[in-house]
C-alpha cells in the first residue's frame, strides 16, 4: 500500500486472474476506486480451495504491517469439476469445500479487526458453449456441470450466512439476465464484459448496504489529492481553475 490508500485483494481461482481482462469486474473495480483504494490481484489459474489454503500464510501473513480492508473471494468452480478417476484433479467433495472456505474465512477474519470479507459464489455454466471451446489433446475430459454448480454455490451462500459474511450469489443474479447463456460467458464459463458487469454490480450493492466502520463503498469513501489546486485545469472564464478528482464522464457505466 502506497500513500495510505485502503488496500482490497481479489483472492480466488481464473475468474479471479483474469479480472482484469476483456472488460473485467477487477478492471471495472480499480477504475471505480481510482484514487479511492488499490486492487491487489491474487488469481491463480486452476485453483481449488486446497491449494487456496496451502498459501494463505503467504499470500495473507498475519505479521504484515499493513492489512487489507477488503478481500474478495472465489473459489468454487474447479472443486466442483467431477472427480478423476486418477484420483488426481482439482476436485474437492462438497463437504470439503465447505470446510475449507470455513478456513479461508477464518484466517481473512483473523487479520485484522478491519478487515471484511465479501465471498463470490460459482457462477452458472453454458454447458453446450463450454464442451465446444474447451476440447483438449492435452488435458483429460473435464467435466462441469451446471447443477453441480448451483450446489456449490448454495453451499457457499449457507456457509456465509452461518459466519455472517457477505455473499454474492452469483449463481442466482446471472440468471436473472433472460440471454446470460450467450451474454455473460466467453466460453461459457469465464466472464464476458458483460458477464463481469453483473458481479460488479453485486459487489457495489453489497458494498453500499453492509453496515461497515468505515464504509467501503466508493462514493463515502475519500478521494485521495481532492482539494483544488492552482495547477488544476483552468476554468472557461479564465481566471480559476476547475477541480477534475471527482469526474466520471469517462465510464461507458455510471455505476451506483
Amino acid at each position: 500500500m502506497l500513500g495510505g490508500r485502503p488496500l482490497f485483494v481479489l483472492f480466488g481461482s481464473s475468474i479471479v486472474q483474469y479480472s482484469f481482462s476483456n472488460g473485467g469486474w477487477g478492471a471495472a473495480l480499480a477504475d471505480i476506486y481510482a484514487r479511492k483504494a488499490d486492487i491487489l490481484l491474487r488469481g491463480y489459474i486452476g485453483w481449488n480451495t486446497r491449494r487456496a489454503l496451502q498459501v494463505m500464510d503467504k499470500v495473507f501473513p498475519k505479521v504484515s504491517p499493513v492489512q487489507p480492508s477488503l478481500v474478495i473471494v472465489y473459489f468454487g468452480g474447479n472443486d466442483s469439476i467431477a472427480a478423476h478417476s486418477s484420483g488426481l484433479g482439482p476436485h474437492v467433495p462438497l463437504d470439503e469445500y465447505i470446510d475449507n472456505m470455513r478456513k479461508i474465512a477464518e484466517h481473512l477474519k483473523s487479520l485484522s479487526e478491519k478487515t471484511r470479507v465479501i465471498f463470490l459464489s460459482c457462477p452458472p455454466l453454458n454447458e453446450e458453449m463450454l464442451r465446444t471451446s474447451t476440447s483438449s489433446t492435452i488435458l483429460s475430459e473435464i467435466v462441469r456441470t451446471n447443477e453441480t454448480c448451483r450446489l456449490y454455490s448454495d453451499a457457499c451462500v449457507a456457509l456465509c450466512k452461518e459466519m455472517n459474511l457477505k455473499v454474492v450469489d452469483l449463481w442466482h443474479a446471472m440468471q436473472k439476465r433472460e440471454d446470460w447463456m450467450t451474454a455473460c460467458f466467453t466460453d461459457g464459463l469465464h466472464l464476458s464484459e458483460e458477464g463481469s458487469n453483473i458481479v460488479v454490480e453485486e459487489i457495489l450493492k453489497v458494498l453500499k448496504e453492509a453496515d461497515w466502520d468505515p464504509c467501503l463503498h466508493w462514493k463515502a469513501m475519500p478521494t485521495e489529492f481532492a482539494e483544488d489546486s492552482p495547477y488544476d485545469l483552468v476554468s472557461s472564464s479564465g481566471d480559476a481553475t476547475v477541480n477534475p478528482s471527482e469526474w466520471t464522464i469517462h465510464r461507458k457505466i455510471p455505476w451506483d
